[in-house]
């Protein structure tokens, strides 16, 4: 890197506030007592001569013709010259003249440092009740559990980071979920980090912001969510088939009496569902996972990678084929009482004993041969 530091701002029709943000950040490079540094604006198509305005101000301009948030900023991190890059919103909501915080943790060698508005201030009318109370909050609070990740505010659009070790997490998303995807890799990646508290102020524009309060609440919700086939996949999963097999095993036999209440064969049903629901859910956690793994969003999971390598097609064909072939004896035995009966009236509690498990098997088994050539489909190279 030639430069010590670039402050890199995303634009879209920001001339109202861009001179003063660009102002405000040559204040912040001088206090911080940076020499080499440069204003870098990711313009993301304005019409209202932004661009112009950047560059009578000495800032450099990168053209990002893909529209999105993420996209300038993952462009704007690509062109960087300099070592460090402190990214913030061009809309004067953030004080780049108060940087001092972000350059002393950075020096001391931290790899991401987050600004935090929860830790700091929230200007009256400067976010909107919903987004304080209720988005931010939410979507931070799963983060963490998620993801472990210790990070109070995971959408404060001020941050700073190490040049290299951001390019080098290889972000992915290109609309406002860039934001929780850069906190999330950070974390999984282990990337050395520091949080310091920062002011928000009132969006400085006379237009209403870019921000979609549901649509992009929404897509960071579920961007998390996909970003963690254990929580959205393979927990329920669990869930399912240990609620399935005490069913099926506790009403495979008899029915069972539980403080006066007679569980039977309505609810063996129940349970075979749980079991079914249970198995689908656990090969979509696995295909979510080796997706994951396969275009790099998140990083490799020695384990999951010797299992898949070791895994054999014939294996699970032949496995599928014989639980399938259980199920069907289950079938066979009840045809077997129903012929002894003159192929005549049954008694449902005794046959359903039967078929129900025997169902639960069929589908079982064929979930594990189909799903066999999928997991072969994903381990082509």
């Amino acid at each position: 890197m030639t430069l010590e530091l670039t402050i890199l701002m995303p634009c879209l029709n920001e001339a109202e506030t861009l001179e003063v943000c660009i102002r405000k950040a040559r204040l912040g490079a001088q206090r911080a007592q940076i020499t080499s540094y440069e204003i870098l604006i990711a313009d993301n198509g304005s019409t209202d001569g932004s661009q112009a305005i950047a560059e009578r101000m000495g800032a450099r301009v990168v053209d990002v013709p893909m529209r999105g948030y993420g996209a300038a900023l993952w462009a704007g991190i690509l062109a960087a010259n300099g070592r460090y890059t402190i990214m913030g919103d061009s809309d004067d909501s953030y004080d780049f003249s108060e940087i001092i915080p972000f350059i002393q943790e950075l020096r001391q060698g931290k790899a991401l440092v987050m600004g935090s508005r929860m830790r700091g201030e929230i200007k009256p009318n400067a976010m909107p009740f919903l987004h304080r109370w209720l988005g931010n909050p939410v979507l931070t609070f799963i983060g963490r559990v998620l993801f472990g990740s210790p990070f109070s505010d995971f959408h404060c659009g001020l941050r700073a980071f190490d040049t290299v070790a951001m390019r080098n997490l290889n972000l992915k998303t290109h609309g406002m979920e860039f934001a929780s995807e850069m906190v999330i890799r950070a974390t999984l990646e282990h990337l050395s980090w520091a949080e310091v508290p920062v002011t928000l102020h009132p969006d400085g524009r006379s237009r209403p912001p870019h921000l979609r309060t549901w649509r992009d609440g929404w897509r960071h919700l579920r961007f998390m969510l996909l970003y963690s086939p254990r929580w959205l996949f393979f927990y329920p999963s669990l869930c399912f088939l240990a609620l399935g097999a005490i069913i099926l095993l506790g009403l495979g036999f008899r029915p069972l009496g539980i403080f006066g209440i007679t569980l039977d064969v309505h609810t063996l049903l129940v349970g075979a569902t749980a079991w079914i629901l249970g198995v689908q859910l656990l090969f979509s956690a696995l295909f979510a996972r080796m997706y994951t793994l396969r275009i790099g969003i998140l990083p490799a999971n020695e384990r999951l990678e010797q299992g898949i390598q070791s895994f054999s097609l014939g294996w699970g064909l032949v496995s599928g084929l014989l639980i399938t072939l259980v199920g069907i004896g289950f079938y066979a035995v009840t045809v077997s009482i129903w012929r002894g009966a003159g192929f005549g009236d049954l008694d449902y509690q005794q046959t359903l004993r039967l078929t129900i498990p025997g169902t639960t098997l069929i589908i079982t088994g064929m979930q594990v041969f189909f799903n066999s050539f999928m997991i072969s489909v994903l381990s082509i190279r």
